[in-house]
C-alpha cells in the first residue's frame, strides 16, 4: 500500500475528486493547508502598508491505495490539477506498512478497497 499526498490549487479540488471518483478510490482526507514554493506569494496594501503574503491557501488530498493503482491514481491527480501555471502543486507516494479499519478489525487491502465508485462530490 502506498499513501498519495497531493498539495494542490482549492479551485482544482472538485476536478481531483470527480477524477480519483471515476478510477473508485473515493477513501480521501482533504486538509486546508498554507505553503510556500516556487509561488513566491504575492504583495498587497493593507491599511496603507506594503504587506507581502508568502504563504499561499492549498487544499492537501490524502488518499491510500494499493501498489497496483499509484501510478493511475498519480496521473488522475495531474491531470485533473494541471493549470500549467506555477503553483499547481506536487504529489508525494510514502509507504504505508499496515492499516486496519476500526468497525470490524479488518486488516490490509481490505480496508481501503472500495467495491463501487461512490460519485461523491456531484
Amino acid at each position: 500500500m502506498r499513501k498519495v499526498e497531493a498539495i494542490i490549487r482549492p479551485d482544482r479540488l472538485q476536478a481531483v475528486q470527480d477524477a480519483l471518483d471515476t478510477l473508485g478510490t473515493s477513501g480521501l482526507t482533504i486538509t486546508e493547508v498554507l505553503g510556500c514554493g516556487r509561488q513566491r506569494g504575492y504583495t498587497e496594501m493593507y491599511r496603507g502598508t506594503r504587506v507581502h503574503i508568502s504563504l499561499q491557501r492549498k487544499v492537501k488530498v490524502e488518499a491510500v491505495v494499493v501498489d497496483s493503482r499509484v501510478e493511475a491514481v498519480v496521473e488522475a491527480i495531474a491531470a485533473a490539477a494541471r493549470t500549467g501555471e506555477i503553483g499547481d502543486g506536487k504529489i508525494f507516494i510514502l509507504p504505508v506498512e499496515e492499516a486496519v479499519r476500526i468497525r470490524t478489525g479488518e486488516r490490509g487491502d481490505l480496508t481501503i478497497r472500495h467495491l463501487d465508485a461512490e460519485h461523491w462530490g456531484h
